[in-house]
């Protein structure tokens, strides 16, 4: 059976909460200790660019079934700034704040799905999707 949930994020308390609850859904849909840590890690790195970059937004977990294949998406989305160069961003080093400009990319990397969209000045939609 499919869950969906919005869930805010407007500070760092938001931010746990949007850790404990993509554990709890990892969980039960079944994945490794392993995998569970991934997108937990994803997640959070998500959700703390929303608040940092973005001012603020929300992410929408999904649980997903497609034929013996269980899975979570997330979508971060956030009406700040944007990215003007995705690329440039994705890249390992790449940031405009003040952390080591790994998150993006290194979140790219632990998932399975990675779409990213971005308009200056209208925000970012980052959507990830992993799979057990």
């Amino acid at each position: 059976m499919q869950k969906i949930e919005t869930m805010s994020i407007q500070s760092g308390a938001d931010i746990v909460l949007v850790r404990q609850a993509v554990r709890q859904l990892s969980i039960e849909l079944g994945f490794s200790l392993i995998d569970q840590t991934k997108i937990v890690t994803a997640a959070s790195e998500l959700a703390r660019n929303t608040l940092d970059y973005g001012g603020s937004g929300t992410v929408k977990l999904e649980t997903l079934e497609n034929n013996n294949r269980r899975g979570l998406r997330l979508i971060f989305e956030d009406q700040g700034p944007g990215i003007s160069d995705i690329e440039l961003a994705l890249k390992d080093g790449y940031t405009t704040g003040k952390g080591l400009g790994m998150g993006l990319g290194g979140t790219k990397r632990l998932v399975n799905e990675f779409n990213i969209v971005s308009h200056v000045g209208e925000g970012t939609c980052v959507t990830i999707t992993k799979w057990r």
